[in-house]
């Protein structure tokens, strides 16, 4: 059944005129009236729908049936990914919120190559939010993950924030999965470098403003993969439900 997230108010048994890019996308799949469909608004739970009529740039469906079905994690993981090169932020977001991230963080750490300002930043964080949207809609989520403004690494380190911070690091001296094992789930930020990793002074940074450091194993992980994995493992060791 095909998947649409329509950031609009949605109650059962209203006729609705769908956004035009939904209507787009209804075309683009060639589907007919009577056609049945899932819209989900972000605000939780899932609506079943049915195509009532396809036009030129115009859709409507009518509401039929609403499911408070969820598939979040019940522990909220903040995914503090400091900026990488090129289109790499947009596959960690997707594989990030289909692993079941709450909030993507991004970081401007001192060895990025990319840096973010002004509209610019915006238009990038509007631009991962879509992504975030597309990704909801293939893996089952009802719910979007925020993407936060990107902010410098020593600004966010320094923020006071009531979830554990994990910070991981080739110098760290204890497993995330060992960590992991020996607490119970809980919300957690996990505080992932660039290519060529956090410098030792942001690391300290970090350290002194309460970061644990853990490492993910004797293999040093690219800056798309570490973070990815650790979602992975947290989800392995604690469980989903």
């Amino acid at each position: 059944m095909p998947r649409f997230y329509c950031p609009c108010p949605l109650t059962v048994g209203a006729t609705l005129s769908l956004p035009e890019h939904l209507a787009h996308h209804v075309q683009v799949l060639r589907l007919q009236p009577g056609a049945t469909l899932t819209l989900f608004n972000g605000e939780g739970g899932e609506y079943t729908a049915s195509l009532t009529s396809v036009e030129r740039k115009r859709a409507e469906v009518d509401i039929k049936l609403f499911s408070p079905h969820e598939v979040e994690l019940p522990y909220a993981l903040t995914l503090a990914q400091a900026l990488p090169e090129g289109s790499k932020m947009e596959w960690i977001i997707e594989k990030a919120v289909e692993l079941g991230a709450a909030v993507i963080q991004p970081l401007a750490a001192q060895r990025c190559v990319v840096r973010l300002a002004g509209d610019r930043a915006e238009k990038k964080r509007a631009h991962w939010q879509a992504v975030v949207s597309a990704a909801a809609e293939q893996c089952g989520r009802n719910r979007l993950a925020a993407v936060a403004a990107p902010l410098d690494f020593n600004r966010w380190i320094t923020q006071q924030d009531l979830h554990k911070r994990i910070l991981l690091s080739p110098r760290g001296t204890q497993s995330l999965s060992d960590w992991a094992r020996h607490h119970p789930p809980q919300a957690l930020s996990l505080l992932i470098g660039p290519e060529g990793g956090f410098t030792d002074t942001e690391e300290n940074l970090a350290c002194e403003q309460g970061a644990l450091m853990l490492t993910m194993g004797a293999r040093v992980l690219r800056t798309e993969t570490a973070g990815l994995s650790a979602l992975a493992a947290l989800n392995a060791i604690w469980g989903e439900m």
